[in-house]
């Protein structure tokens, strides 16, 4: 078992102190750290744990330290951790700088500790189950679209939403990145609010992203296009589809759907899957992740390096959009 504390009492923080106290076998949830006085009582009374009054005082009591607190504030929490050679779990975007999440991975391998960066949408069983069908993907689209909620308005929308698919995108091609291109818009906020990104890979593959917190509903899918193959992921919903082609073999059924290529070439049979999902949630299954890394020395599903590199494209699109203002 783990003694944790978590830092960050707002919405998601609540949510994760909720799923430590039952992770009941993996963690001991000694306490948490907020400034604001009115959410941490709420939170004290709901949960009947105890506020730390001041963050060194949690820091020196834990054996790591779950930081969920807004992106602007991440970069010096994590560093007084690391400095005390705490293990982190650390909300995406992992910081506000790439500067900053250079410092701390330096930091993290002097002090020789695990962390982990908050990209949940790893964990979302649809994804977990359409990584078997994912076989080098030449084109993908996502879309991420919410409606507006000024809770998200202090980062612009690539690093609140789109972040998520830049992770999915480089945790399936491990290629390099030729050329970023992007468009985007400040509707209601002083930051864009709906942009799209164009990303072409070294090994020819092109991702286009869209991403808005200004939508009339919520939608977040990814599409994956690759030779006899597309695979469709709902991340709101947890559903996947998968449409394959296979050179047809002998005579089709009467309820086989052929897709002739004609030329003399061989007939394609489609095959329609719509695997079976199993009902999971996502946040607790990090965390359970974060402990089996630290208590075992098990791989970091999400690590730092990934967080880095998903901060470091963000910040490419919106080097990009600066430029086309």
């Amino acid at each position: 078992m783990l003694r944790i504390g978590v830092v960050g009492a707002g919405h998601l923080g609540k949510i994760h102190i909720k799923l430590l106290l039952e992770l009941k076998e993996e963690y001991e949830l000694v306490g948490f750290y907020d400034l604001d006085d009115l959410a941490s009582k709420a939170v004290e009374e709901q949960f009947n744990i105890k506020r730390y009054q001041k963050l060194e005082e949690l820091i020196e009591t834990v054996d790591c330290i779950d930081i969920v607190t807004p992106t602007v504030t991440h970069f010096e929490i994590a560093n007084l951790c690391l400095k005390k050679s705490k293990h982190v779990f650390i909300e995406k975007p992992v910081t506000q700088t790439i500067d900053e999440a250079k410092i701390l991975q330096e930091l993290a391998r002097e002090a020789n500790v695990k962390v982990q960066v908050g990209h949940v949408e790893r964990f979302n069983p649809a994804f977990q189950q359409a990584i078997p069908y994912l076989k080098n993907p030449m084109f993908i689209e996502t879309h991420r679209l919410a409606q507006f909620n000024p809770r998200g308005t202090d980062v612009p929308v690539v690093l609140d939403l789109m972040i998520h698919d830049i992770d999915i995108i480089l945790s399936v091609i491990k290629s390099g990145i030729k050329r970023v291109s992007s468009s985007g818009v400040a509707v209601v906020s002083d930051t864009p609010d709906i942009t799209n990104a164009r990303i072409e890979f070294d090994n020819g593959c092109v991702a286009n992203l869209t991403a808005s917190r200004i939508s009339m509903k919520n939608m977040r899918k990814s599409r994956f296009f690759q030779k006899d193959a597309y695979i469709s992921v709902d991340f709101l919903t947890k559903q996947l589809e998968v449409v394959r082609m296979e050179n047809l073999e002998g005579e089709p059924g009467p309820y086989d759907l052929i897709f002739d290529l004609g030329d003399n070439k061989p007939s394609k049979k489609i095959y329609f899957d719509k695997p079976d999902i199993a009902e999971s949630n996502a946040i607790k299954e990090e965390l359970r992740s974060f402990y089996f890394a630290v208590k075992f020395n098990t791989p970091l599903i999400v690590s730092l390096e990934d967080g880095f590199k998903a901060l470091d494209v963000a910040q490419i699109i919106l080097d990009k959009l600066t430029l086309s203002t």
